[in-house]
């Protein structure tokens, strides 16, 4: 059995290592290195996968949010609503742009904003709204989208970490994540579904103006070169990387495929255990679908850090994403808005648990890997 790692970022590359290899050779012959070719060519790509009219390569996903949030013209002191239990990135932009951040709690369920505590927070402040598609599988958007409506807000999705999962209206109307709201954000850090080999990220509307206002905001605030109609920042995705996006790309779908039967894998052999929780693949209402970009358990029994320390005697690694809600981080604490708690966010972060996800597990790995945490609650 091969070494086990969270993400095997060398093994997939293998796999479409002639494509890779022949797609990077083709920008280093041409030297088209920034705004090349294949960049162009990626932003249709991916638009025409997500049915998007526009899309907007960039430097990375922190970025993508900083861009769009830029976009929408906020005023210092507006208010943005967002997830307590997610990375930082989702409210440090809200900080570095002198916006207030308004943290609600998130579902017990799927780790994703919890609608009443949304409905709680709105203010006569509130002009945006980031619900964050957490570990693979999208927020309550048909909720989300009626209450921004009614309270004329804008939304902005950080779909980083669910890109290719679908979303499905009680109508029957079916929408990849990212592309309900007025700007969906992504990002292609290595380990993300879709990874390039270094940073990378990228926005998406259906809104013209908006996307126009995004470009030229990434390229300096320029339209027209040396003319500075706007204070922008200098955001791009390279063209090896974009290359690498666009073979990529095509296997996306796969890789999904791939995700789900290995969290199938381990949501059969974990079924027994009294002190876990295993995630869903989809929800109660059957609206969202799951991508696994991470595989995360709850262990309710309180020894989710027991078992940390014996899978990791067993050469087995885990993460814990994420230990601590963003309302208790001391780089937040001054510009936290109207924080009335999060207490289903502050139990998660004392059970949560994340196992190897990637497309390239095996059977074995994973029969090892659920073997061993059986074993552990056998003791």
């Amino acid at each position: 059995m091969n070494k086990i790692q969270m993400v095997d970022l060398n093994g997939q590359y293998l796999k479409i290592k002639t494509e890779v290899d022949s797609a990077i050779a083709e920008v280093i012959g041409n030297s088209s290195f920034i705004k090349g070719p294949s960049v162009k060519s990626f932003e249709e790509n991916l638009a025409q996968y997500l049915k998007v009219k526009n899309v907007i390569s960039c430097g990375n996903g922190t970025d993508a949010l900083q861009l769009a949030l830029m976009a929408l013209g906020l005023k210092e002191g507006d208010e943005v609503i967002t997830t307590n239990f997610t990375f930082a990135a989702t409210v440090e932009v809200i900080g570095l742009l002198k916006l207030t951040p308004v943290l609600v709690d998130v579902n017990s369920n799927d780790f994703n904003m919890d609608i009443t505590a949304l409905e709680q927070a709105i203010s006569p402040k509130t002009k945006a709204i980031i619900p964050v598609h957490l570990f693979g599988t999208c927020a309550n958007m048909q909720a989300i989208l009626k209450i921004a409506k009614a309270n004329d807000i804008k939304i902005v999705e950080d779909n980083a970490q669910a890109l290719g999962a679908d979303y499905r209206f009680s109508s029957g109307q079916v929408f990849k994540s990212g592309t309900i709201g007025d700007i969906g954000t992504t990002s292609f850090f290595p380990s993300k579904n879709l990874g390039a080999y270094g940073d990378g990220g990228a926005l998406y509307t259906n809104d013209d103006a908006l996307a126009k206002k995004i470009r030229s905001l990434a390229n300096h605030g320029m339209e027209t070169r040396y003319y500075y109609d706007k204070i922008g920042i200098n955001s791009r995705l390279d063209s090896i990387q974009a290359a690498i996006l666009n073979i990529k790309l095509t296997h996306l779908d796969d890789y999904a495929k791939s995700r789900r039967q290995a969290a199938a894998h381990y949501n059969e052999a974990l079924a027994s255990c009294e002190f876990l929780i295993t995630p869903k693949f989809e929800d109660e209402s059957g609206l969202q679908t799951h991508v696994f970009h991470q595989y995360t358990l709850r262990i309710t029994n309180g020894k989710r850090d027991a078992l940390k320390s014996y899978l990791a005697n067993e050469n087995i690694p885990t993460a814990i994403y994420y230990p601590l809600g963003l309302d208790k981080q001391k780089a937040y604490a001054a510009i936290i808005g109207n924080n009335k708690g999060c207490p289903v966010s502050e139990a998660l972060t004392r059970e949560v648990l994340s196992l190897p996800m990637h497309t390239e597990l095996s059977n074995d790995q994973l029969n090892y890997i659920s073997g061993k945490i059986l074993e552990f609650f056998k003791k």
